[in-house]
């Protein structure tokens, strides 16, 4: 029997690579004989560096500032002469405590940092992943990192964080041109919300990042305001524009000034690694996430692995750290059976604590009732 084992990071307990060395060894304690693949993946989130350096990629680290004003140790990923920066080795948001004041003080500085690095050093192109960043600037100090000017009315550099860009009104982008050349930018990202409005960067991820109403409001004007200067400076127009809201629209400021698109973050990586390969020959295939819920099933890895692994005959099993879907809901996205390691835990923490061993138990309880027993009565 071939098995692929294809799971996602564990948020908070184990990588995409370490998550995948559990499965295998549960896998391997329940069938013995199999041939066992593992192609750990991610969706362009946060964990997507450590599956492209288990592809073959070479990591590059530099200090960098962070989301506010102490620098921190960042890094990017080149695979094939492609760098893959995440945006939240710079500006994630574990690196605050997040209040209003770090709400409108939290910036992007460092990523462009890690672009221009890049770029300096040859990468021919960017793959720019934004999930869990501090920020809501638009991706303001990505540009005021690679050269651009940002001024007020009265000709001063806007300062950074989105709570400085409201008093912006004009953009020159010369300077960022020049550097990026030929360069092509990708955008990794499964979200689609606007950059402005009511299903905006501001309104919708702004109050997980620290701010209340009125820091949402101030936000909202920033983001308005560089996106108008971005257009009047020649850049594509990303108010209302899909998936601009990513990653408090650096996803937007990466469309507007730097030719970015915007791209499954799921379809990038699998492209990269070889589970599309796997998957298409398997005859089980083992997924997996910290949480296995209804954002799962719209453009998360499990679900896009369940999806490959369906068009191509193969049973599919999840295994989780909580499993928040019912039957039906996991049988609608083709997976067979489940399992929880918080149902094998007395605690969230013991099973954060001990999610790798748990993995590894849970894995082969699963795949052994699947291979005794009817499939369709193992949803659970």
């Amino acid at each position: 029997m071939r098995v692929v084992v294809a799971p996602d990071k564990f948020k908070g307990s184990l990588t995409a690579v370490e998550a995948a060395r559990a499965i295998g060894e549960g896998v391997r304690a329940a069938l013995p004989a199999a041939e066992i693949t593992l192609c750990p993946v991610a969706d362009g989130g946060e964990g997507t560096l450590d599956v492209l350096l288990a592809a073959g990629g070479r990591r590059e680290r530099l200090r960098v500032r962070g989301p506010l004003s102490a620098d921190v140790d960042a890094s990017y990923v080149v695979l094939d002469g492609t760098a893959y920066i995440e945006s939240a080795r710079a500006c994630g948001i574990e690196h605050v405590d997040p209040t209003p004041e770090t709400a409108l003080g939290a910036h992007t500085f460092g990523v462009g940092t890690l672009m221009r690095h890049a770029i300096e050093g040859g990468a021919r192109g960017l793959v720019l992943t934004v999930g869990g960043t501090a920020s809501t600037d638009g991706g303001a100090g990505m540009l005021l990192a690679l050269g651009a000017e940002l001024t007020d009315e009265a000709g001063a550099q806007v300062g950074l964080g989105g709570g400085a860009l409201r008093d912006m009104t004009s953009a020159d982008l010369n300077a960022v041109r020049e550097l990026l050349g030929d360069v092509t930018v990708r955008v990794a990202t499964d979200v689609t919300n606007p950059l402005l409005g009511p299903e905006g960067a501001a309104a919708v991820f702004g109050p997980q990042k620290g701010a209340g109403p009125a820091e949402v409001e101030t936000l909202e004007a920033g983001l308005r305001a560089l996106a108008d200067a971005l257009r009047d400076a020649g850049g594509t127009a990303v108010h209302d524009l899909a998936s601009s809201g990513a990653g408090g629209g650096i996803s937007g400021g990466a469309m507007a000034a730097l030719g970015g698109t915007a791209e499954s973050g799921f379809d990038l990586v699998v492209e990269l690694t070889s589970a599309a390969a796997a998957v298409s020959t398997a005859d089980l295939v083992i997924t997996g996430e910290g949480s296995l819920d209804a954002q799962s099933l719209a453009g998360k890895a499990p679900a896009g692995i369940a999806a490959m692994a369906r068009k191509h005959g193969a049973a599919v099993l999840a295994v989780a750290g909580r499993v928040a879907l019912s039957p039906s809901e996991l049988a609608g996205a083709g997976i067979a059976g489940s399992r929880a390691l918080i149902d094998a835990a007395p605690s969230l923490e013991v099973a954060q604590r001990d999610a790798f061993s748990l993995l590894r138990s849970q894995t082969a309880e699963l795949v052994t009732a699947w291979s005794g027993e009817p499939r369709t009565q193992l949803a659970r």
